[in-house]
């Protein structure tokens, strides 16, 4: 279950962090090109999300720690979830130009949120 989170917290990041991270040389555009394939279940794996950080969160509150790992989680599902709950996109178009404001936000998070998952991948539960 712990890596179900660790992946959906780097899946996500990366469906949210796209705007930066396509930006890299030698890398933005073969992230892109992933991003628009798998783009279209970001649904699935918000949920993915949503279940493995809840999950997690209800067993670290009863050991009276909670990590940032579920939280960044939650994030995520939030996020990825939000416009299939709601009908509103949290992002503009993939391709407006440079990210500002609230997309620039959640790209800088969804960067994070990679590196979380992968520090998920390497340390103990």
């Amino acid at each position: 279950m712990a890596y179900l989170l660790d992946f959906a917290n780097i899946l996500g990041g990366l469906l949210l962090g796209i705007p930066l991270l396509r930006r890299v040389p030698n890398l933005g555009g073969g992230l892109e090109r992933f991003a628009d394939r798998v783009g279209r279940w970001s649904w699935l794996i918000g949920i993915v999300a949503l279940v493995a950080a809840g999950f997690f969160l209800i067993v670290h509150l009863f050991d009276g720690r909670i990590l940032h790992f579920e939280v960044v989680g939650l994030a995520v599902g939030l996020l990825l979830t939000w416009e299939k709950f709601t009908g509103r996109r949290v992002l503009g178009s993939p391709g407006a130009g440079e990210p500002a404001g609230w997309a620039l936000a959640i790209a800088v998070f969804g960067v994070i949120a990679i590196v979380v998952g992968v520090q998920g991948l390497f340390t103990p539960n």
